[in-house]
């Protein structure tokens, strides 16, 4: 418990003054000590000095700012820790079919996103980062288990980016983003790409290196345009089989070279991006050990109520109280 203003708790001794004063009128009435004690009176005499003294504690905890501390807790759970690196060239804009979005046709980023953001309301115990690249790649948010800023950030990744896609450095980007990771768990990045991209040799090397210090799970979501060619296929003998004329084969065959736990999905519409997502979503169980972030919760409304509860209580037993007349003498009840 914390006070935001502790100097209130100087007035606690006021809650005993219902143990020293009555809370009702006081009339004058012969000697009752023949008799019995009546146990429903007594009974309500000391309701009401509690109710009193419940009034002026929650009144002075009120004012005293009463809260709970933020605290920290360690979960378990199963999940993973996982970067969404999103392609934001300008390609991305368009549908599937290779067009800009009229009526009802829906872009590639806006269907990755939309399903990506569902993606992560499932999922309960993994922690996300978000990091998006066209000609640059930019640092989004770093993983975090706050779901709800993670799903802004999707959000605001809605300008369009330039024509050229540099996938490289964009990896670079999502590998750094899981080097500052220190929790445990395992680790994924997930490519969102229309895979247009060539990486340079220096750049793949580099690559290479960061994945062997640190292996981490590699998905590749790749949004194949209507007529574009496929990660897949292999070329017929004697076409040109180079990372300028097939620059998806040769992006897929490199991640493949590195070694490490990969996965490669063609999405040609949304229902296999939903699909391919729901696959990942399988793959990525591993036990998952986190730290859930309690915030500070704040008790002086919650005094504040049990305060005004003893006081009408209080007013109650007040308007009941009742003058009888007998004799020419006045008494209350």
């Amino acid at each position: 418990m914390i006070f935001t203003n502790p100097i209130a708790l100087l007035l606690l001794p006021l809650a005993l003054l219902p143990l020293l004063l009555g809370t009702q009128r006081q009339e004058a009435y012969p000697s009752l000590a023949g008799f019995e004690p009546d146990g429903l009176s007594v009974a309500i005499a000391w309701a009401l000095r509690i109710a009193g003294m419940a009034a002026i504690l929650g009144l002075i905890l009120g004012i005293a700012g009463i809260a709970v501390r933020e605290r920290s807790v360690e979960r378990f759970g199963q999940g993973a820790h996982i970067v969404l690196l999103i392609d934001r060239s300008a390609s991305m804009n368009d549908t599937f079919a290779g067009r800009q979005p009229s009526g009802e046709e829906e872009s590639k980023s806006s269907a990755a996103k939309r399903l990506i953001k569902d993606f992560i309301v499932e999922r309960e115990h993994d922690r996300f980062g978000v990091a998006a690249f066209s000609t640059a790649p930019m640092h989004v948010v770093p993983i975090t288990d706050r779901k709800d800023i993670v799903l802004e950030a999707i959000d605001a990744i809605d300008r369009p980016g330039l024509a050229f896609t540099d996938v490289g450095r964009g990896l670079g980007m999502g590998l750094s983003m899981i080097q500052e990771d220190v929790l445990q768990g395992s680790r994924a990045i997930i490519l969102v790409s229309d895979g247009v991209a060539v990486i340079g040799r220096r750049v793949q090397e580099a690559l290479r290196a960061e994945f062997a210090r640190r292996p981490v799970n590699l998905y590749f979501l790749y949004l194949r345009t209507e007529g574009a060619n496929s990660m897949f296929a292999t070329p017929p003998p004697g076409a040109e089989d180079t990372p300028q004329a097939l620059p998806e084969r040769h992006l897929n065959k490199f991640f493949q070279s590195l070694r490490i736990p990969y996965r490669a999905y063609e999405a040609e519409s949304a229902e296999a991006i939903k699909a391919a997502i729901a696959d990942i979503g399988k793959l990525e169980q591993t036990p998952l050990v986190y730290t859930e972030r309690i915030p500070q919760y704040d008790l002086s409304r919650w005094a504040y109520v049990v305060a005004a509860l003893s006081l009408g209580l209080l007013l109650v037993a007040k308007l009941c109280e009742r003058t009888i007349k007998r004799a020419g003498v006045i008494h209350a009840a």
